[in-house]
């Protein structure tokens, strides 16, 4: 698909460019991969490939004539690993998808401790920060969801509804692009999902956030 649209046609955020490469750093130090075969270097090009397959044909779809990387572009790699990797027995009762999407995790993690901070599993009883305050939103506003089918400007839309997001991207990342901060926005939903802070499920070819009391008590 990618080779009918121009290059230019695609913004690639840094941040998405290095987690790329978080990736392959993940994948060569995770147990769960046969470190005797080891991690092709070809991996990295193949999962941006992917990535910009994706975008593209995202792009396509809602009609639109560029576009910018999104963080749910990135289910479009997963393919990329998973044929580019040996596990090991462990690896493979885990199921190779599932070894996939927990090295995505990891490198999320990696890379939202770099680009904001990490969060602490104990903080002081009563007391509140800024990733907080990003959880009250969600249980205040119970609808919120990300689907392929949005145009940049719908996306845009939606992600600056969410006023914590934006105070965060303003504390840790002054200097980003106006692109760089809805990628950056995006990613903080991810991270916090990452650190069980928020919940996230598939739904309407994207995916649904959610505070994790809302999506246990609709998920049981």
């Amino acid at each position: 698909v990618a080779k009918h649209v121009e290059s230019d046609a695609i913004f690639v955020p840094e941040l998405a460019k290095t987690l790329i490469e978080q990736i392959g750093f993940e994948a060569r130090s995770n147990e769960l991969i046969d470190a005797k075969s080891g991690v092709s270097a070809r991996m990295s090009i193949t999962m941006y490939e992917n990535l910009i397959s994706g975008a593209t044909y995202r792009m396509l779809m809602t009609n639109q004539k560029k576009t910018s990387v999104r963080m749910t572009d990135f289910i479009a790699i997963i393919p990329a690993i998973t044929g580019k990797v040996e596990l090991v027995y462990e690896g493979e009762q885990e199921g190779a998808e599932n070894v996939a999407l927990l090295l995505l995790g990891n490198a999320i993690k990696t890379l939202f401790n770099q680009s904001f901070r990490e969060i602490k599993k104990l903080s002081k009883p009563g007391s509140t920060d800024e990733f907080d305050k990003v959880v009250s939103w969600f249980m205040e506003n119970s609808s919120f969801s990300l689907s392929s089918d949005l145009t940049d400007k719908e996306y845009a839309a939606i992600l600056n509804n969410v006023i914590p997001l934006e105070e965060i991207v303003d504390m840790y990342q002054v200097l980003a692009s106006k692109e760089d901060k809805l990628f950056l926005k995006e990613f903080l939903l991810w991270g916090l999902v990452e650190y069980n802070k928020l919940d996230k499920q598939e739904a309407k070819g994207g995916f649904q956030f959610e505070d994790r009391v809302l999506g246990s008590f609709y998920n049981n």
